[in-house]
């Protein structure tokens, strides 16, 4: 049995069949032991870390940090046996992952250069919430150049498969690189290397790219390629079609072009289909928090409750649970031929990390005490902020919060997450002139918004699970004895 196990990019779970490769935890020649983390992936959902299947030696990493693998392509060779002496050089031996987990990108790092995460790369100290399951596939990886990198749009012809990297117990490690392309200007008819904007801009003015000599690196065609060939033939008349598309091409040089993956590409899915699919309605109600704001005063001030994080938000999402114990239909399901009403609320507060807007959820939320609740909204908002937020924490949200009033929003008309019927956005907290005991006094003032599914919750429900909501937060302690 060959000593050297490839490890495929685990099955990543709820739906999700592909990730890409943030950092790498380790580095070839390292020695890992089982289920020790040794990448970092970001899925759809989360960042993740992998663990090891298998103790050993790190004697090739397939693909580079920046690079998106689909579940089931070999990312990384393990020596499972390094005490067994020098590995033959062998074809039995030695890690031979299909074309297309070995295939490099476009642009090959410069001789001697060390790619991150692949050779001598350092292991970022971050650590994310472990995942695990594996399942097999065959589908065949996608490859993004990293940023930065020159591309070929060109379809690429099969190329050789790439050296395999290998630990120090035969040679000093190289790097992973594709034999450098070379340019397509007649020298040997590869694809013509030039990034999309170039690519755009000859277009624009005429220019044909493959009669060009780059001057970039590896023979990449640049900017200034395109625009010394323009004024090489200067001397002719310039048509007009020719300076409407010079003219089309102004700032593309400026211009910042960002991939819609990740998080940001589910939350885009997500909310299209959300948006097209459940009639959304969305009530406002203004109501006066002064005694609210009071009472959450006085509640820092009990020795118990001094270690705590108590803020308007806690109180939001206590109105919000009891006013669904009050009208159940509010937190369930539409199911095509039935309405699937939740006995539990896995309540979801939304969060804005530098990853993107994520909804992780609190399981359970209705059975916890108001310092359970404090605690868990606590630990949700810090692993959200630190990354380490798990798939499994935002999936199976029934009921969900959206604090827009921390960027001081006054409301605003929520789109539902998909599977629930509705969300609460709580705005900013604001002194304002308010009509109390019938003269205009400053109160602290907010609005709530309320958006919901029409096809479950009627205008009369919705209205009457807002304004219970808009009661709770007026006066809490008075609804707190009246409603418990």
């Amino acid at each position: 049995m060959s000593r050297i196990k490839e490890f495929n990019l685990p099955d990543l779970g709820e739906g999700l069949t592909e990730g890409e490769i943030l950092a790498w935890l380790v580095k070839v020649g390292d020695t890992i032991e089982l289920n020790q983390p040794i990448v970092e992936v970001e899925t759809a959902k989360a960042a993740v870390e992998i663990p090891a299947k298998w103790a050993g030696q790190v004697q090739a990493i397939f693909h580079p940090e920046g690079t998106t693998v689909e579940v089931g392509t070999p990312i990384i060779a393990i020596d499972t046996d390094p005490g067994a002496g020098p590995i033959e050089s062998s074809a039995e031996e030695l890690p031979t992952p299909s074309a297309a987990s070995l295939a490099a990108v476009d642009i090959a790092p410069a001789e001697g250069a060390v790619e991150p995460g692949l050779i001598g790369g350092p292991a970022p100290g971050g650590r994310t919430a472990v995942l695990v399951g594996y399942g097999p596939r065959t589908t065949a990886a996608k490859r993004r150049p990293r940023k930065g990198a020159a591309q070929a749009t060109a379809p690429a012809t099969p190329a050789a498969p790439a050296p395999v990297v290998t630990a120090p117990v035969v040679a000093a490690p190289v790097p992973v690189q594709a034999a450098p392309t070379v340019n397509g200007n007649g020298h040997h008819g590869g694809p013509v290397l030039a990034k999309p904007p170039v690519r755009k801009l000859a277009k624009d003015l005429g220019v044909d790219l493959r009669t060009l000599t780059g001057s970039g690196p590896l023979g990449s065609i640049t900017r200034e390629d395109v625009q010394q060939a323009v004024a090489a033939s200067s001397a002719e008349p310039l048509t007009v079609g020719a300076a409407a598309t010079s003219a089309a091409s102004f700032g593309a040089d400026r211009e910042q072009r960002i991939p819609v993956k990740g998080v940001r590409k589910l939350t885009a899915e997500n909310m299209s289909r959300s948006a097209f699919t459940a009639p959304h309605v969305t009530e406002f109600l203004t109501i006066d928090m002064t005694r609210a704001m009071k009472a959450l005063d006085r509640l820092r001030g009990r020795r118990e409750w001094r270690d705590v994080r108590v803020s308007p938000l806690l109180l939001v999402a206590k109105a919000v649970l009891l006013a669904v114990k009050r009208h159940p239909m509010v937190n369930s399901t539409w199911a095509g031929d039935e309405i699937v009403v939740k006995e539990y609320v896995n309540l979801g507060i939304a969060a804005a990390t530098e990853r993107g807007l994520i909804v992780p959820n609190i399981k359970d939320a209705g059975r916890l005490t108001l310092r359970e609740l404090a605690d868990a909204m606590t630990d949700l908002v810090q692993t959200a902020k630190a990354g380490k937020t798990s798939p499994a924490a935002m999936s199976g949200g029934t009921l969900t919060i959206t604090n827009v009033g921390v960027f001081g929003v006054d409301t605003g008309t929520p789109i539902l997450p998909p599977g629930e019927s509705a969300i609460l956005a709580f705005g900013a907290v604001r002194e304002q002139p308010w009509v109390h005991k019938g003269k205009v006094k400053p109160r602290m003032v907010t609005t709530l918004a309320l958006s919901f599914d029409h096809r479950i919750i009627d205008g009369e429900l919705g209205s009457k699970f807002l304004r219970d909501i808009g009661d709770f937060l007026t006066d809490p302690e008075a609804a707190l004895l009246a409603w418990t």
